[in-house]
């Protein structure tokens, strides 16, 4: 039987709850219940659909603007982090950080707010922790497209309670070189792939990072060696090596002219692309993202990392990351959150949301 969530309970303790029912990525189906069955009982001027374990409801009132926030439900396996317990002003416990704290406010305001100033998503979703193709948002936006539309996305994915913008894109490429064997005693008779890796590590390690300035958010790239392998045994001059590298790319780059840029940097390697995601542009010159920083009162920053804002940065909408908790906390089996952070956050959208705000 799925726990009994009340939405209209503080979202800290609403946090505690939610962080007591596991999900772990593929096993999101007990809470998604329990999100599905609160939502239909306590919000009835929502909207409220199931797509596989993602939960999504809406209002539908006809407001002139739309503001979209999604929240992933699932977490990464436990590790001796369960249940939740709060010692003074810090919640303990799996996904408190990532991003149970952010979904919890997320529920307290679509059961509350019922004369929002704008319509408004939210989407719960399923296997954001695991590969791209299982992400649940994913999902969504190839069978219920409409669900991801708005003017502005706020994706609740721990920022420490400030807004973090857009996003970087992120690259991963595999560099080969080969050679020829031969034994160690006669090594001049083959050719070392290992040491044919040099001129690539050279490359790796006088780079220089460019920064770039976008709305007023400075975004600093990275280009980062982070695996290497080759050898046969120990007395044979190795014929392949292997080289990974990730790229961190500002938002103003494609996918094609990061993937460019990397190409350039090492000519005379075969390289294969082994994983590409875009940037986000950080939108803050939309007129609704502007009432959020309003509302939020901080100056808002770069998000150095990928998140889902991407997704909807593609589909043309201005999206930002804003929720509880600090993101190096994340994964660990420290992982807290504190109280007051969750506050913050649900103070700041509640504000923004109400019409008041608009």
């Amino acid at each position: 039987m799925s726990p009994v969530l009340d939405l209209t309970a503080d979202p800290v303790d609403l946090t505690a709850t939610l962080v007591d029912v596991p999900s772990e990525s593929g096993q999101e189906a007990e809470l998604a219940d329990a999100v599905e069955a609160a939502l239909r009982a306590q919000a009835p001027h929502l909207e409220v659909v199931r797509s596989g374990n993602a939960v999504l409801a809406r209002t539908n009132l006809g407001r002139p603007t739309r503001v979209v926030l999604a929240g992933h439900l699932d977490t990464v396996p436990e590790n001796r982090n369960m249940p939740s317990r709060r010692e003074g002003g810090v919640l303990h416990g799996l996904g408190t950080v990532d991003m149970k704290g952010g979904d919890a406010v997320m529920l307290h305001l679509a059961a509350t707010v019922v004369e929002p100033a704008h319509d408004l998503t939210f989407l719960f979703y399923d296997c954001e922790e695991i590969t791209a193709d299982r992400n649940g948002l994913g999902r969504v936006e190839r069978e219920l497209p409409d669900w991801m539309r708005g003017d502005l996305a706020v994706v609740c994915e721990p920022t420490s309670a400030g807004i973090e913008a857009g996003c970087q894109g992120t690259l991963r490429a595999v560099l080969r070189a080969t050679g020829a064997r031969a034994h160690t005693a006669r090594g001049w008779m083959g050719v070392n792939a290992v040491h044919a890796l040099a001129d690539a590590l050279r490359v790796l390690a006088e780079y220089e990072a460019r920064t770039v300035e976008i709305d007023g958010c400075t975004y600093r790239e990275g280009l980062q060696a982070v695996h290497v392998s080759g050898g046969v045994a120990g007395n044979v001059v190795p014929d392949e090596a292997v080289l990974k590298v990730n790229f961190r790319f500002a938002p103003d780059r494609s996918p094609a002219e990061a993937e460019a840029h990397v190409r350039g940097l090492f000519p005379g390697y075969a390289i294969e692309l082994e994983d590409m995601s875009p940037g986000a542009l950080p939108g803050l010159s939309a007129p609704v993202a502007r009432e959020l920083v309003a509302a939020a009162q901080a100056r808002p920053v770069a998000k150095l990392g990928w998140t889902d804002v991407s997704r909807f940065s593609a589909l043309g909408i201005p999206a930002v990351n804003f929720g509880p908790g600090d993101p190096s906390l994340a994964h660990t089996q420290q992982e807290n959150v504190a109280v007051e952070e969750i506050t913050r956050c649900h103070q700041v959208l509640h504000r923004f949301l109400s019409v008041s705000a608009g």
